[in-house]
């Protein structure tokens, strides 16, 4: 990669970091966030892949860098949004047995962000076989395991079966790659490497096979304009025990740069490059992939340049329990 192809990334991730910047009203939690009916789908699940995003590129950006700066101050934004953790207490009187609350407490937990009450709370429950026996898809149970990990919950070693019950874990044939065999496969590498800090966490089985064939399912999503996967497989390309091909990253990151608008959202799917006039798509069609455009920027960016950042997380805390 030139120095030209490193500016252009960094780009991209600068662009995606001043839409999000811009928009972070629209991650607020409303109302409905404590409500039985709620939809979580627009309320936690945002909020929680904002902090993920952020969580995620403080730890591999170094503090020097501005990108760092960004992501720290929308983190702190998002835990300022969860009442610094209190309000993951009053979600598990209301839902003591839903599995997202640990999930996105999780998230802010990997940056130093804890509340006490709550991991007492949660912890609570973890005992509980109602919790253990909740049936659950395998790559939403590693994600639930790491969530558990993150927070303080701690479990004799898992069963290595469960990561083989997986799309990626069966080592399928490559042909059968399609949108939602694609999305697991990159949530068990998330999982995995908690997203992107321990590539060694891939099997090696595993690595091999995603080396063989990521290049060409990325091709497949870039072809198909599926912006939003095709960042998930280059998160994925820069978190494996060795570097992605230069020549798979030359080719991706100029389409994806030409499919950001001037604004620097990436919409999750469409033609968009080469001139065309495109508008720029709502909140809900675009946040995720210009979060995931960030995220695999400053993954890419990490890779690349092998300057990461510093794992320490926040000194502040969420109020005692």
């Amino acid at each position: 990669m030139t120095a030209m192809d490193v500016d252009g990334i960094r780009d991209v991730a600068a662009g995606a970091f001043a839409w999000l910047s811009a928009h972070r009203g629209d991650f607020t939690l409303g109302e409905d966030a404590l409500t039985a009916d709620g939809h979580v789908d627009a309320t936690w699940k945002p909020l929680g892949e904002l902090a993920q995003t952020c969580a995620s590129v403080r730890a591999h950006s170094p503090p020097s860098d501005p990108l760092h700066a960004c992501a720290s101050d929308l983190l702190r934004f998002a835990w300022q949004q969860t009442g610094r953790g209190e309000l993951f207490l009053r979600l598990q009187a209301l839902e003591p047995f839903a599995t997202y609350p640990l999930e996105v407490y999780s998230v802010f937990a990997s940056a130093g962000l804890r509340h006490s009450g709550y991991e007492t709370a949660a912890a609570t429950t973890a005992r509980t076989r109602g919790w253990r026996l909740t049936e659950q898809e395998p790559t939403r149970r590693l994600g639930v395991l790491k969530a558990e990990h993150r927070s303080g919950i701690h479990r004799p070693e898992q069963d290595p079966r469960l990561l083989r019950r997986t799309w990626l874990g069966g080592l399928p044939e490559p042909w059968t790659f399609e949108r939602s065999s694609g999305y697991a496969l990159t949530h068990v590498v998330f999982h995995l490497t908690d997203w992107g800090r321990t590539p060694d966490g891939v099997p090696a089985d595993l690595a091999a096979y995603l080396a063989d064939w990521l290049p060409a399912w990325l091709d497949t999503c870039l072809d198909a304009g599926m912006w939003d996967l095709s960042c998930e497989l280059l998160i994925v390309a820069a978190s494996l025990p060795s570097p992605p091909d230069p020549g798979t990253l030359q080719h991706a990151w100029p389409r994806i740069a030409r499919a950001q608008h001037a604004s620097g959202a990436l919409p999750e799917q469409g033609p968009r490059g080469d001139g065309e006039a495109v508008p720029e798509p709502d909140f809900r069609r675009c946040y995720h992939s210009t979060l995931m455009a960030a995220f695999a920027a400053a993954q890419t960016l990490k890779c690349l340049t092998g300057e990461g950042g510093m794992h320490h997380g926040y000194e502040e805390q969420g109020a005692p329990g």
